[in-house]
């Protein structure tokens, strides 16, 4: 059984609904989430972006017999002990994927191709372009320079990349493109893979127009809706797209109940500011636990979090009464973001991408944050986490910089198109200075 909000909340030391730091917010949804367990059986293709359910052993050493690292001759080092240039004739060709069947003797080598398995004896390469070639009637002779090589150079050990039975992937890991790869090397033709996260998403707001209504008057089109769509689909997550709600009461209880009876996790924007229409918030409550938080962090102070019971809409459904039903522990995971556009997009980068990976059963990673110089002055308040819009860029000297894509409003989306990253002002820190260093987190493939 999971843990009910109120039994986490008694865990988390100095707990406040109204303070809350955001490392304050990613401990308490680190305990909220719990990983899915349904396991599928996927063929590579279909198992790329989605979370190993097991370890990966390989059933053989990788590579699988001593081989060369480049094009060259192939010879005994112990031969490299003298002083002077080492001569060696050329006895054949060893081809990759074709193993030289002959023998070689001291004052002797073998050309030998990138990738092709040592003949037995032999030890170390010489790159060709390191020789010189000559040709005595049908004989080739090479000669390599004094203090050039050492003995072992330019050769791939057996086992040296994976050793048979060792793990060469890890339960909750991420399949990318070089995991899938390195799957496909050991000859796997299927993976054990937790299935995809089932993610429902839907914005609230009278004020909301979808695409292709008429405009009117105090309406904005919804952007949020094509923005977490795509953040969830970079996640791998199947996403239920339910539209734009209301904020009437019966269709936004329609609205929850179908995405918790649908969803491992329900995501809304809008509606959980102080002084919006509560519907939302009221709706929230009525069919679930949920926390209603105010983040020191800008943008996005607002959020909810919690689960709509699947249990408790079960119980309405067949007219039990719920009044006192108080185990809220099983259901969907609930996400509400703030309505602002950049709002959405930093909540989700911020605190919700990382529930999700958790839910999907990835291996927590700490984040990494790069260093860059600001090109110019930031203030900032000590007191709460900001989340600045910038573009990261490669200054002559090869330091990196960044610098603010213009207005920082939590409703300016272009701000957001044009960053490549998020300058993170962490909780106690004060004004950034020009050319002071200052945290990035990089949106990389996130968005």
């Amino acid at each position: 059984m999971n843990n009910t909000l109120e039994q986490i909340a008694a865990r988390l030391q100095g707990y406040d609904p109204q303070a809350m730091t955001a490392d304050g917010v990613r401990e308490f949804l680190a305990q909220l989430v719990t990983p899915v367990q349904d396991l599928l059986e996927l063929p590579l293709f279909e198992a790329f972006g989605r979370v190993l359910a097991a370890d990966v052993i390989s059933p053989f050493d990788v590579p699988p017999h001593d081989n060369s690292a480049m094009d060259g001759y192939a010879f005994a080092g112990a031969q490299l002990a003298t002083p002077a240039p080492l001569q060696l004739q050329v006895m054949g060709t060893a081809l990759a994927g074709k193993a030289w069947q002959g023998t070689v003797q001291p004052g002797q080598c073998v050309k030998i191709m990138t990738g092709a398995v040592m003949p037995a004896g032999l030890d170390t390469v010489v790159p060709q372009e390191f020789v010189t070639l000559s040709r005595a009637g049908d004989i080739d002779t090479i000669t390599i320079p004094a203090g050039l090589l050492r003995t072992g150079d330019n050769r791939r050990l057996r086992g040296e990349d994976l050793m048979q039975g060792k793990p060469a992937l890890l339960k909750g890991e991420l399949l990318t493109p070089a995991r899938l790869g390195l799957a496909a090397s050991l000859g796997l033709e299927t993976l054990s893979t937790w299935r995809p996260l089932r993610v429902a998403y839907f914005s609230t707001g009278d004020e909301i127009l979808s695409l292709g209504e008429a405009p009117r008057e105090g309406a904005v089109y919804d952007s949020n809706r094509y923005t977490v769509f795509g953040l969830l689909s970079r996640l791998g997550c199947q996403v239920i797209d339910m539209g734009v709600v209301r904020d009437e009461p019966a269709l936004l209880e329609a609205a929850f109940t179908q995405a918790a009876l649908r969803a491992d996790a329900i995501i809304t924007s809008g509606g959980v500011s102080v002084g919006e229409a509560d519907y939302t918030k009221a709706m929230m409550k009525k069919l679930g636990d949920v926390a209603f938080w105010r983040i020191a962090m800008r943008p996005g102070r607002p959020m909810a979090a919690g689960r709509i019971s699947s249990m408790k809409i079960a119980l309405d459904a067949h007219g039990i009464s719920t009044d006192s039903y108080q185990d809220d522990s099983e259901g969907a995971v609930l996400f509400g973001l703030p309505g602002n556009p950049v709002a959405v997009m930093v909540t989700f980068l911020a605190f919700v991408r990382p529930a999700l990976l958790q839910m999907m059963g990835a291996r927590p990673e700490p984040d990494v944050l790069l260093r860059a110089r600001s090109l110019e002055a930031i203030r900032k308040k000590p007191g709460r986490t900001e989340y600045q819009r910038g573009r990261v860029a490669t200054a002559p000297d090869g330091s990196l910089h960044v610098q603010i894509t213009g207005s920082q409003g939590s409703g300016v989306l272009r701000s957001m198109a044009e960053a490549n990253g998020l300058i993170v002002l962490h909780h106690a820190q004060g004004n950034v200075a020009a050319g002071d260093e200052v945290d990035v987190m990089m949106f990389d493939g996130a968005i």
